[in-house]
């Protein structure tokens, strides 16, 4: 059984990252949407609140599961046996950074792969980071985010 690995901060999850995970539904027999929790990137929503919004937009995929994850994504692979990791590359600019990590991740543990996939031509400006800016000064993120994301982001930005 081919298992991959779609890791990600999901802070919030968008139609973008929901397009990479069809494709890698496609691709491989099994899905794990890995949320890190990386305090680091000082993100919006709590863990339990990005696997609370990723629940219900993941439901439409059978062979699709979801878990927290924190420390290197390599050793998170083998300990799931994942045969690799999934990235999106929504444009030019994000090749740098995903080549890189993917170099490293090669470095480490040689045994799992990274494929690059691209979106929807239509998701490839979409990022978290600017969707919460939209969502920040009360623009209409709907087009974006599935809307029980939409309605977590009018609140978050409520408090």
């Amino acid at each position: 059984m081919r298992h991959c690995i779609y890791p990600g901060t999901f802070d919030p999850i968008t139609y973008g990252h929901l397009d990479v995970l069809a494709r890698a539904a496609n691709l491989f027999d099994r899905v794990t949407v890995a949320v890190a929790d990386n305090p680091g990137k000082a993100p919006l929503f709590s863990v339990t609140e990005r696997l609370e919004m990723l629940r219900p937009n993941l439901a439409k995929f059978a062979n699709v599961d979801i878990t927290p994850f924190d420390g290197l994504l390599v050793d998170f692979c083998l300990e799931q046996k994942a045969d690799a990791i999934i990235r999106g590359l929504r444009a030019l600019s994000d090749f740098e950074f995903e080549f890189n990590m993917a170099l490293m991740n090669r470095h480490l543990k040689p045994q799992v792969e990274t494929i690059f996939v691209m979106p929807n031509e239509q998701f490839s400006y979409t990022s978290s980071s600017l969707v919460k800016q939209v969502a920040k000064y009360g623009g209409d993120v709907g087009h974006f985010v599935p809307a029980n994301v939409a309605e977590a982001l009018k609140k978050a930005f409520k408090r």
